[in-house]
């Protein structure tokens, strides 16, 4: 053989090396207020139990068959800041300081961004951060292109590395054009994108390509539909259609789905066209779920199945299964020990999440988790009270301090639609004690406490009765 095929040989074995030895690449895609069961996918696995049978979510779905789909994913505190300072920090509010949508995101938090730069990586955040009005180049990432609060659905002002700068246009559109042009800036390296997408958070405003969808359609109820929460039942249920029939829902919010599944797409095929999607590990989720009419109740933050539910797909075609389904419990604290995991690099043990690397590998995982510990600090003006909850994989007791009245126990098993509550059974005493133990356990391996500036004073709101809250470890451990 001569010198020439020998070299070229040489080549094209130490590229594949290469190839193989180099770290995945991260992206993280994530919606504003997605329901759970908001995905094509999921309605068509319910069948007649689907309240939104006519939604389509083509690309969203191809993840599903080209990956992992968790049915059990669940956020810690359902609130959007907080639930985006749990994924960067891999810790509860309570201990990365952000509890409510007013607070900053601390300067000195872990960052999962800045812990996998050692490996190697290169880290851009783009889209939606909403921690207050936080401004600037977002922490610990090496580039990002962000919008302050809340931001505009339409002509958003973007800062990119901290600098505004006009934009044109639908926002989400615009935050992944940003994404995309990161993407294949930095092809050649490994990175880790994260993408966080305003839609669907009122005001639920579509692109006009998607503003008639699903024109005259109807969601169908629930058993919970219109059956008032436990911390209002002082208030006067509306009439509503009884179970098995339709009734009007928001369209603005399935309608914006339909824009998360296009920008979706166009990442897809962007990892496609530049040879990359094999060694991606391609995430998409949400930040909190949301209540539709069930318990009577709009938006989300208290912890029935609606709220602390949302949707979770995964895949990375390099190692995952494609087509899984897991129903393992994973947490929106656990992305961020998942990619140091898979990185090789260390988890801290400040993070309180678990990488989910043995189950995207299909690993027995005998001491995975099966509960984990709920908590929202109440905001003043909001009529959502403090709550706590410890959900396992077949019960959930709720707490709202200072209401001992209205502990909740659920058989979700028996009872998925949280409807009769066994708090005062006495034939499901035994239940409730086992409940109250773990409660106790998962509060202490989180360490839990109410931070002495949250602002606890449900009581003080109307709606929301009289007397303090009591404290739950306040100020200690």
């Amino acid at each position: 053989m001569s010198r020439l095929c020998l070299f070229l040989l040489a080549f094209v074995f130490s590229g594949f090396a290469s190839a193989a030895e180099r770290k995945p690449n991260f992206v993280y895609v994530f919606t504003d207020d997605q329901r759970w069961d908001a995905l094509g996918v999921v309605q068509r696995e319910q069948g007649d139990k689907g309240r939104f049978p006519w939604l389509k979510t083509p690309n969203l779905d191809r993840l599903a068959a080209e990956g992992i789909r968790f049915r059990n994913a669940f956020v810690v505190n359902s609130l959007c800041a907080p639930s985006r300072a749990s994924l960067l920090t891999g810790q509860y509010g309570h201990v990365n300081g952000v509890r409510d949508n007013l607070t900053p995101h601390p300067a000195g938090n872990i960052s999962i961004a800045a812990l996998l730069r050692p490996a190697g990586y290169v880290s851009g955040y783009f889209g939606k951060w909403h921690h207050g009005a936080q401004s600037g180049k977002r922490q610990g990432f090496d580039t990002s292109a962000s919008f302050v609060g809340q931001g505009n659905y339409f002509d958003c002002p973007i800062e990119v590395d901290g600098v505004a700068t006009p934009s044109k246009g639908f926002v989400d559109d615009v935050t992944t054009e940003y994404a995309m042009n990161f993407i294949q800036a930095n092809k050649d390296t490994p990175f880790l994108m994260i993408l966080g997408l305003k839609t669907c958070h009122a005001p639920f405003t579509p692109p006009p390509r998607h503003e008639k969808a699903y024109e005259g359609v109807q969601a169908r109820v629930t058993p919970n539909y219109g059956i008032p929460a436990v911390y209002a039942s002082g208030a006067k249920a509306q009439v509503r259609a009884t179970a098995g029939k339709e009734v009007p829902t928001n369209l603005g919010m399935f309608r914006g789905i339909n824009s998360v599944d296009d920008n979706v797409g166009r990442l897809l095929k962007l990892l496609d066209d530049l040879n990359l999607a094999d060694n991606t590990v391609f995430i998409f989720s949400s930040d909190n779920g949301y209540y539709l009419g069930e318990h009577n109740l709009g938006d989300k933050r208290t912890a029935y199945e609606e709220s602390i539910r949302i949707p979770l797909l995964l895949r990375w075609p390099r190692m995952a299964k494609v087509g899984r389904i897991e129903d393992r419990m994973v947490l929106n604290v656990d992305p961020a020990a998942t990619f140091l995991d898979i990185a090789g690099q260390p988890v801290p043990a400040a993070m309180h999440g678990r990488s989910w690397k043995p189950l995207i590998e299909g690993a027995n995982a005998p001491s995975w988790r099966d509960s984990f510990f709920y908590c929202y600090f109440h905001e003043r003006g909001m009529k959502a009270p403090l709550t706590t909850a410890v959900r396992t994989t077949e019960a959930k007791l709720i707490k709202y301090p200072g209401h001992d009245e209205w502990t909740e126990v659920f058989d979700l098993k028996a009872d998925p639609y949280e409807i009769k509550n066994l708090a005062s059974d006495p034939a499901h005493a035994e239940l409730r004690t086992k409940l109250e133990a773990e409660y106790e356990k998962q509060a202490k391996a989180i360490h839990f406490k109410i931070p002495e500036d949250a602002d606890d004073s449900a009581a003080a709101d109307e709606g929301q009765g009289k007397g303090k809250p009591q404290k739950i470890g306040r100020g200690g451990d």
